[in-house]
């Protein structure tokens, strides 16, 4: 693809995007409710399962073991790395947002990071009191008004929502670091982020664990949680939250076992 295309296919994504994340809506007083709006759970519950598979028996021995043979330091600096290759991507959602000031500080930090920290290795904008920064293009659409859409899980991504899978979709597009001429890999973006969730796989090893492999039903689990911990980072006041949802690391089937 010649390099004046990808503006343009970066905003049809965009429009797609927010066309798709708005196709399935829940009704008002369910959503008033709290109630979970997952109308794909069969199909939801089958990528579930895939997904467990892939865990269990490539993603999940892979993770303990990088963690195992690699220095916690350069799990961490490589966690670093693919933080800070993500900020020119940050700064775009942030100007998307109407948030420039959000957005000046992830340039800030991707500045001082990539001078300062050995390309981002280490995280001297931190030692410089520069807060961090974490928004995406599904965040994007919620400041534009788009609603969080079905419950999905996505193949290898796990659990989502409508407009936050669209975002994955655009985010790929939108940070200009893969626009560069001179990278030192292709899709190095895309292999900084395996690595970093292999460490974060492997350092979490066992909350994770109990959450796939050791609570009555780990889909329902995992949906609870994601959709508690996203609700929350969207702003959302965490009191109702857990009025809503509850404990999100409490039986789903505990009442029924006490009976």
């Amino acid at each position: 693809m010649t390099f004046p295309l990808r503006p343009f296919l970066m905003m049809a994504m965009i429009t797609m995007s927010a066309a798709l994340a708005g196709c399935a809506t829940q009704d008002s007083v369910s959503r008033a409710s709290g109630e979970v709006f997952d109308p794909y759970e069969n199909s939801n519950r089958s990528v579930h399962n895939f997904n467990r598979n892939v865990d269990r028996y490539a993603f999940r021995p892979a993770a303990k073991s990088y963690v195992a043979v690699v220095p916690k330091d350069m799990v961490r600096a490589f966690n670093n790395f693919a933080e800070n290759i993500s900020m020119p991507g940050q700064a775009v959602n942030a100007l998307l947002q109407g948030n420039l000031k959000e957005a000046g500080i992830a340039m800030s930090r991707f500045a001082v990071n990539t001078v300062f920290g050995i390309g981002g290795l280490g995280d001297p904008a931190s030692d410089f009191n520069m807060p961090r920064v974490d928004t995406d293009f599904g965040e994007t659409l919620h400041v534009w008004g788009v609603g969080e859409g079905a419950y999905v899980e996505l193949p290898f991504f796990g659990p989502s929502t409508a407009r936050d899978g669209a975002g994955i979709l655009v985010d790929f597009f939108t940070n200009p670091i893969s626009y560069a001429r001179h990278n030192p890999a292709d899709n190095i973006g895309i292999y900084a982020e395996v690595v970093r969730r292999l460490g974060d796989r492997g350092t979490y090893s066992d909350t994770i664990d109990s959450i796939l492999y050791e609570s009555a039903d780990s889909y329902a689990q995992a949906r609870l949680i994601y959709l508690q911990n996203r609700r929350f980072e969207l702003g959302q006041d965490q009191s109702e939250l857990e009025g809503v949802y509850g404990d999100p690391y409490s039986d789903p089937y505990e009442d029924i076992y006490a009976e």
